[in-house]
């Protein structure tokens, strides 16, 4: 049996490595970790014990062409310490997002997306 112990890190693609830090790093305010020197463009954040990386390629099968926020679509989750703060965030920023307060999942949830379509999910417990 395996015995498990936490997420590591999840990969994305992109397709434009400075468009997507300046969304991670720049809009988001995740911190970039040193990426060891691959032969393609790519960046690292840590984000709690685990870790984000983004890969430039093009051609990934993975990369969503929908601009629609679908929450059943495969996206990642961050937890966040407010969710009335991010939502506030996210909407000062301008980002798309849909807002789940009342999910069925015992979450408060909202959705919103990168440059290349990739969704993102921001939690906190329902109280």
């Amino acid at each position: 049996m395996i015995k498990y112990e936490n997420i590591h890190h999840v990969s994305l693609c992109v397709t434009d490595i400075e468009r997507s830090k300046q969304f991670y790093g720049g809009l988001l305010g995740l911190i970039e970790v040193e990426r060891p020197n691959f032969d393609f463009p790519g960046a690292w954040y840590q984000i709690g014990s685990s870790q984000l990386h983004l890969i430039q390629n093009n051609g990934a099968e993975s990369l969503r062409s929908s601009k629609t926020i679908d929450s059943r679509d495969g996206h990642f989750a961050i937890r966040v310490k407010s969710y009335e703060d991010t939502l506030q965030y996210l909407n000062d920023h301008g980002l798309k997002v849909e807002a789940k307060p009342n999910s069925k999942s015992g979450f408060k949830q909202i959705f919103c997306m990168d440059p290349d379509n990739n969704l993102i999910e921001f939690n906190v417990d329902q109280n």
